[in-house]
């Protein structure tokens, strides 16, 4: 090592290394000290890089050792490493500088055992199976179009972004989050509490119940995975009233919740697609259906006129339906006049026939009998009833013309009443009594004068006050003339 120290800085005792020269001295110090060795472990994370390299963990129930089996060494396998598998791998350990990391290059893998956390797993899936907790009779159908939709997941992870930002592009729907740990120790309590809190919401309620719920995480390793396997998970999903829909991890990833759920989703954007359909092939389906609508009813009436028209051409027209008809009636009216011609030589034959069969003897006998019938009608009326009816309808007809009287006069004076009434207005609203105030109707040739223009175009003018009335102008200067006799009083006059 000599080679790679230079020379000390005055004052200090202790040399200097460059980041490549101090990681290049730990990567051949790793490599020489180990060698070539075996590992026992669980797998962990398993992650298949585009390169075509498998990149894994082995660890054990305190420590992570990082593989590594390039692409070439794949083929050289005999197991694939799985997670959950318990293995032994051979290889060799090894630095990266670049990351100040070492890992283990793997090239062969064998079987150890089942790993404790797979069997911790498998325990408890067949003890929820025993109770009827995955039977498909459970499931609930999803409803078609959610109005609410209850997501539970991280609020800061690209989970809740992509569900968000498939929803907006199939159908925008309202989203209500309730954030919980995704992984670690409080994330199966903070699931679990998560569905039962949405549960427990009234439904229309200031914060509304929803419709579905979706349980959703990024994918991880079965550690990380793990809170979705406690057994407090499976049986709130379970027990969840609303429809739960389960897209925890990655295709590939499967966890107790994914068992118990209504329906599992192979990733959060896929759990989103089965939450709602999409909102433009919903208007292409009910455009082609109203187009299919419309054609249909349009050919039903096609069919129903073409029908028609051929029904139609089944029926005789209508003026032939006359010609028989006519026909008969042309026949009877032939035969009528002959007929009643018949009829009334018939009818005199008979009266002719019986006529010789009377006699004026025989016409005696059957008034005398008439008669005689009649006398014992007679004799059979007795007089008394007669008279004691016609006693009672005199009576009803003398109550009723007293009736008729009282209510001849009632209307009489109700008449007279309303005639005093009627002169008591009228006089009341005449003229007269404006005179009688001190007023006087101004008249000028039979017509009532009522401006100082229109008496001043007169020469002479009739003024009527309350107790008579008096001329003034070119007439009343004039002195009366004599007359043999003294004329009558005025008398005035009603209007």
């Amino acid at each position: 090592m000599s080679d790679l120290i230079d020379d000390p800085i005055p004052g200090q005792n202790m040399p200097e290394y460059t980041v490549s020269e101090i990681s290049g001295e730990v990567k051949r110090t790793l490599e020489g000290s180990f060698g070539r060795i075996r590992v026992r472990g669980e797998v962990g994370r398993v992650f298949k890089a585009r390169s075509g390299h498998l990149y894994y963990d082995i660890k054990d129930d305190r420590n992570v050792l990082a593989c590594t089996t390039w692409k070439g060494q794949i083929d050289g396998l005999s197991v694939v490493p799985e997670e959950g598998l318990e293995v032994v791998v051979t290889g060799r350990l090894t630095a990266f500088g670049a990351q100040s990391k070492y890992n283990l290059n793997v090239d062969e893998v064998a079987v150890a055992g089942q790993g404790a956390l797979m069997a911790l797993l498998e325990k408890r899936k067949k003890q929820l199976e025993s109770e009827g907790l995955f039977a498909p009779e459970r499931k609930k159908p999803l409803p078609y179009l959610p109005q609410i939709i209850g997501v539970v997941t991280s609020p800061s992870g690209a989970v809740i972004r992509d569900i968000l930002h498939r929803l907006r592009d199939r159908f925008p729907r309202k989203v209500l989050i309730w954030p919980v740990a995704v992984q670690g120790s409080s994330c199966a309590p903070e699931v679990a509490r998560a569905i039962e809190g949405f549960n427990r919401l009234t439904p229309g309620g200031a914060l509304p119940r929803p419709d579905l719920i979706i349980v959703a995480r990024g994918g991880g390793s079965i550690e990380d995975l793990w809170g979705f396997n406690e057994e407090i998970v499976a049986r709130a999903a379970a027990a969840s009233q609303i429809p739960l829909i389960s897209a925890v991890g990655h295709e590939t990833d499967t966890t107790l919740i994914d068992y118990v759920s209504d329906r599992r989703a192979p990733t959060p954007t896929a759990a989103a697609e089965l939450a709602v359909p999409v909102r433009m092939e919903l208007l292409a389906w009910t455009g082609q259906q109203g187009a299919r609508l419309s054609r249909a009813a349009t050919d039903a009436v096609q069919r129903r006129a073409q029908r028609l028209r051929d029904l139609s051409r089944a029926l005789p027209r209508a003026e032939t339906l006359l010609d028989s008809p006519r026909q008969r009636l042309d026949l009877i009216a032939d035969r009528l006049a002959p007929a009643l011609q018949r009829g009334v030589q018939n009818r005199r034959l008979q009266v002719v026939e019986l006529s010789a069969h009377l006699r004026p003897s025989t016409l005696r006998n059957l008034v005398k009998t008439r008669q005689d019938q009649l006398r014992n009608l007679s004799s059979r009326l007795s007089v008394r009833p007669i008279r004691r009816e016609i006693e009672v309808q005199r009576q009803a007809v003398n109550r009723l013309s007293d009736r008729l009287n009282a209510a001849q006069i009632n209307r009489i004076d109700r008449l007279r009443k309303q005639v005093d009434a009627t002169e008591r207005l009228r006089i009341s609203l005449g003229y007269e009594s404006t005179l009688e105030r001190g007023f006087a109707v101004v008249r000028a040739e039979g017509r009532i004068v009522t401006s100082k223009e229109e008496a001043s175009r007169h020469a002479s003018l009739e003024i009527q006050f309350a107790d008579g009335r008096m001329t003034t102008g070119s007439t009343a200067a004039k002195p009366p003339a004599k007359k043999d006799k003294p004329e009558p009083p005025d008398q005035g006059t009603l209007f």
